[in-house]
């Protein structure tokens, strides 16, 4: 089967049609075959149809094989079409890629219900996060119901002639949380969530949040080397996959609500403009509204409560 795998998709149609209709059988001239197949494969063909026939091998039972390897070939095909390469760099020859940027602005344009994005950092110039996130902050505005999230590092760094900095992890957060909202090019915030554990003076549990990744309306993912800064996008090289599948959309967002909803990730505190997207409709604190400052920072542990009232059940209004 080997000379007929080399086939390409039309061709195994045609030849498939044929020998289940049974105007393609034994002995399998060339002059038959050449009707239904490009010269430049007919005589590898005509021997592999012998060859098969031989075997045992009745024309139903070949034009059944061939039949299968061509909506193999549809398959994969349709499976190629829904993944893109997404480049930002330096480009020699005729590579076949799209520019990051452009897919980010088209992604964010699409948007309808919802987006996920994450990143390790956030370029600290304004103008930059303009031009990066513009697009998603107009959205925002013209779209109340967008929902949007963000997942980003908030880490210590290290500071010259000192080590690592050990400002207490309150003032970090409330560092970070202002910073975020001077960066925004928005009045409406997408809900912000950071990994604890980045902010630990104890190396043994440090960890940063390092994934890259833009998930839209649950049905498409953007899978990134690339930060969220000027220089990711319009300078580094860095690569990517485009893949437009729900599945592979849904399990990866759900990876993040899941880390959500065991408090392992949480919400940055003292954010103006946000609202919860995790949070049930009937918990005291969805719904949108802006939070006093005593419960804007309780939104993981006031979801452990609320799940463990109702028996640690999720109900089916709570997007995963």
């Amino acid at each position: 089967m080997a000379t007929l795998r080399e086939l390409g998709r039309a061709d195994l149609q045609r030849l498939a049609a044929a020998l289940e209709a049974g105007k393609l059988k034994p002995p399998y001239s060339r002059s038959v075959v050449g009707a239904y197949v490009s010269s430049a494969i007919r005589d590898a063909a005509v021997e592999e149809l012998r060859r098969l026939d031989a075997q045992g091998f009745g024309p139903q039972h070949i034009g059944y094989t061939v039949r299968m390897l061509a909506e193999e070939r549809a398959a994969g095909q349709a499976i190629r079409d829904r993944v893109d390469i997404v480049w930002t760099g330096p480009e020699v020859g005729a590579c076949q890629s799209r520019d990051a940027v452009s897919v980010a602005r088209e992604l964010f344009s699409e948007a309808r219900k919802s987006v996920l994005l994450s990143t390790y950092k956030i370029d600290p110039n304004a103008a930059n996060t303009q031009q990066l996130l513009g697009v998603l902050a107009a959205k925002m505005e013209a779209s109340p119901g967008l929902e949007v999230s963000l997942f980003m590092d908030v880490g210590r760094k290290f500071l010259p002639g000192h080590g690592l900095d050990d400002t207490p992890e309150k003032e970090l957060v409330a560092k970070a949380a202002k910073h975020f909202d001077q960066l925004w090019p928005g009045a409406r915030k997408p809900e912000v969530y950071y990994d604890p554990r980045s902010l630990s003076l104890e190396p043994g549990p440090r960890a940063c949040l390092h994934a890259k990744v833009v998930i839209i309306d649950r049905v498409k993912a953007l899978v990134t080397s690339a930060n969220l800064t000027e220089a990711a996008h319009e300078r580094n090289i860095e690569a990517g996959v485009l893949i437009e599948d729900a599945d592979v959309a849904k399990s990866l967002e759900r990876q993040f609500r899941s880390l959500v909803e065991a408090g392992l990730l949480v919400r940055l505190k003292g954010m103006e403009g946000s609202r919860c997207l995790c949070l049930p409709s009937d918990h005291p604190q969805s719904g949108g509204k802006l939070r006093t400052s005593r419960g804007r920072d309780r939104g993981g542990r006031e979801w452990l409560r609320w799940r463990r009232a109702r028996g640690a059940t999720r109900p089916s209004n709570v997007r995963m």
